[in-house]
């Protein structure tokens, strides 16, 4: 065997290569040395042919078979190659396996072909390269043809000739053909197992990946690093924490020396699985840190709500790359801090880096927490310009963005103009149009979806469900959601019964709405008492939201909503002994109810306001607008209403205060002191609509002839002429 290993001779340089007036191929240089370029290559022909060498002669690829690892030398050295006439098998296996190494492994069954025409031998030391060939490739016509060949010969009972086809198989996805092969070899070496488990994990059988390491060690082969990394790279695909500690525990157990590529697959592991102590134990030790693993942290700190942490390591690389400046982006867009995704993507674009369409689905991703109409149209024009338009993943995500944006019309234009569509563009559409309360046409979208023969997954149903609930549809809501496990075979998960809890809820159906969670086949999350204790908020159900609230705080004791909630059930109902008591839980227990704040955007710029805010350029003239706003509106019969809205026992003059100040009203006021009459007012709402600006708004929008759009936290109102596209059903 050892003559599969043999070292291919180097080429003569051209400076040192000196041509003699002999035709013995004796004279022939002995010793060449490197050569890198073609023009090299050829300079070197020419001289070899100069000593009057027949071009046949078999010996001229001693000096060949390096070529195959130069740059654009492929054609040329196989225009040598087929020359030779009678080329000897020994020397034809070199030219294989050459080829199945090179950057066109394709081309190795030129020679196999020119081998088979010539009549040259086959021997078991040209299958190795043909088989490695094939998996490059993913060649399964020509791996099965070449099994056949191989055991025609009698060679398929080689050790190297079974792991080539094990390697073949695997490589086109047939690992259960790979696995009869692996278990059929009577005697398997340390290759033989990295092949076999490589295989697995390339089938994203990441569970077998494990079970064969374990059946690797029961046999006696001890695994090297580039088998530990495979398995390592398995604990990190599954974020199995347990056993990727046991794996590292081997690694320190058995003294593995541990490579660059194998700290940092240790490092991935520990960051995927959210154990970040551990992975910044192992980055501190690596020196000199490399790309993949800085940006792994950066992700990982990202993934678990540390961004400063994660912003700390991306500041300290001193040479980022396009994957560096994706990952910070995509964390910032991740952990809802568009505005720095978006900031940090101006920066990376002031460096000089182009953005490629990963850095684009995460800036789109921003833009869509943003809700910001005019970055949302900029990062469209950025989308043109970069040549993305057609790309199926952009255009799904500039639906969803401009839905979130408050122009339906040009996420359904986006939609109309696709050229391909997937399950995801429908359901983003779809989705779009529920978050408008336009359940009709999220529907009739939904049911043409079906019959262009695209089947719906989960979250299409999710979406539907939500369009049915927003609009009251209580039956139409019922018989989609069993059509889910009758038509598609789709099991509902908690967010689909949280859906259905809120459509029985808000439809006032608060028992049937309680049978449907006690009927679930796991026991409830937080989404799902969420949904009916809001439920019960909206029809002062106090006896079914108190015990909707302990369930939740059961969950989740420290569940800021669940609190709130509860506080405005007993504000509502007036008893403010059991709202004070809230309070003091809350106040003891270190819990803050979240603060509501609102952003307009406005001449490309994000105004943002807090509730009594006052940190505004121009907050006096704000605060006079909101005055001469109010008065204008009670001349047409408002009054504010602080019921529910003010969780604390005040006086009602200073509740009515207090409800005035609410950060959508500041917002409004602004672009009101901003913008024409006539144009329209986008706002986004962290929170809901509360019950007071909502009737606030929709008086505005008649009284000052502006069309008014919001988005709080469940969907989007759309205000025009003193009405609501909710119709008053939030």
């Amino acid at each position: 065997m050892a003559s599969m290993n043999q070292t291919p001779l180097a080429f003569p340089s051209c400076q040192t290569f000196k041509p003699t007036t002999s035709n013995h191929h004796n004279h022939l240089p002995s010793a060449p040395t490197s050569t890198t370029t073609l023009p090299q290559l050829k300079q070197i022909h020419g001289q070899i042919v100069k000593t009057g060498l027949n071009p046949s002669n078999p010996l001229l690829l001693k000096f060949f078979i390096p070529s195959f690892s130069i740059p654009n030398s492929l054609e040329y050295a196989l225009s040598v190659f087929n020359q030779i006439s009678d080329p000897e098998t020994h020397f034809c296996n070199q030219v294989l396996r050459a080829l199945s190494k090179s950057i066109e492994p394709e081309k190795t069954f030129l020679v196999y072909e020119k081998m088979r025409k010539d009549g040259v031998g086959v021997d078991r030391f040209s299958f190795p390269s043909l088989l490695k060939a094939s998996a490059r490739i993913s060649g399964l016509k020509q791996g099965m043809e070449l099994h056949g060949f191989a055991t025609k010969l009698g060679f398929d009972v080689d050790p190297y000739v079974q792991t080539g086809l094990i390697r073949v198989y695997a490589a086109c996805g047939r690992i259960l053909e790979s696995r009869l092969l692996f278990d059929k070899m009577p005697l398997r070496d340390i290759i033989t197992w990295s092949v076999m488990i490589d295989g697995y994990y390339q089938s994203q059988l990441y569970d077998e990946v494990l079970v064969m390491f374990e059946e690797m060690r029961n046999s006696n082969v001890e695994p090297d690093r580039l088998v530990l990394t495979t398995i390592v790279s398995a604990c990190s695909r599954t974020r199995n924490l347990k056993s990727g500690r046991a794996i590292h525990d081997y690694i320190m157990e058995k003294n593995v020396l541990m490579d660059a590529h194998l700290q940092s697959t240790l490092i991935t592991m520990y960051a995927n699985c959210g154990s970040m102590d551990m992975a910044q134990h192992l980055y501190d030790k690596l020196r000199p840190s490399n790309i993949i693993a800085t940006t792994t942290m950066i992700t990982g700190y990202s993934r678990i709500g540390k961004i400063e942490a994660a912003r700390s390591i991306f500041d300290q690389i001193s040479e980022k790359d396009l994957v560096s400046w994706s990952a910070m982006i995509s964390g910032y867009a991740e952990s809802e801090w568009p505005q720095e995704s978006l900031k940090l993507f101006d920066d990376m674009q002031a460096s000089g880096l182009k953005p490629d369409q990963v850095t684009m689905l995460s800036v789109i991703s921003a833009c869509s927490q943003l809700g910001a109409l005019d970055q949302a149209k900029w990062v469209h024009i950025l989308v043109k310009n970069l040549g993305f338009e057609n790309v199926l993943p952009i255009n799904n995500a500039l639906i969803d963005m401009y839905a979130k944006c408050g122009n339906l019309a040009e996420a359904k234009r986006i939609f109309d103009k696709m050229p391909k569509r997937n399950v995801i563009s429908w359901t983003s559409i779809i989705t779009g149009f529920g978050i408008h309360g336009n359940a009709d046409s999220a529907l009739r979208l939904f049911h043409q979806m079906k019959d262009e023969s695209i089947e719906p997954n989960g979250v299409t149903f999710m979406g539907i469900l939500y369009a049915c609930s927003h609009a009251g549809l209580v039956d139409m809501g019922r018989q989609i959601f069993a059509s889910m496990t009758n038509d598609y075979k789709i099991a509902p998960q908690q967010e689909h019964y949280g859906c259905m809890v809120d459509l029985l809820g808000r439809a006032n159906l608060l028992r049937e709405a309680l049978e449907l969670i006690e009927s679930m086949p796991f026991s409830p999350n937080v989404i799902v008492w969420g949904a009916l204790l809001s439920a019960c908020k909206v029809h002062n159900d106090i006896e079914l939201g108190e015990f909707a609230a302990k369930r939740l705080l059961d969950l989740d004791p420290e569940h800021d909503g669940a609190h709130v909630q509860l506080s405005n059930i007993y504000a509502k109902a007036g008893r403010w002994n059991d709202v004070g008591k809230v309070r003091k839980f809350m106040k003891n227990q270190g819990i803050s109810k979240e603060k509501g704040g609102s952003r307009i955007e406005l001449n490309g710029q994000i105004h943002e306001f807090l509730m009594r805010d006052r940190n505004h350029t121009e907050v006096d003239e704000i605060y006079e607008k909101l005055d001469e706003v109010v008065n204008k509106l009670k001349l047409v019969g408002y009054a504010p209403n602080s019921t529910g809205s003010v969780l604390v026992d005040l006086e009602e003059e200073e509740k009515k205060e207090v409800v005035l100040w609410h950060s959508e009203k500041l917002a409004l006021c602004y672009g009101l002191l901003s913008l024409e009459k006539g144009s329209c007012i986008r706002i986004v709402k962290n929170l809901r609509v509360c019950e007071d600006c909502h009737t606030f708004i929709k008086l505005v929008s008649k009284v000052y002839e502006m069309e008014i759009v919001v988005r709080d936290r469940s969907r989007f109102h759309h205000y025009k002429d003193g009405v609501c596209s909710c119709k008053d059903y939030w």
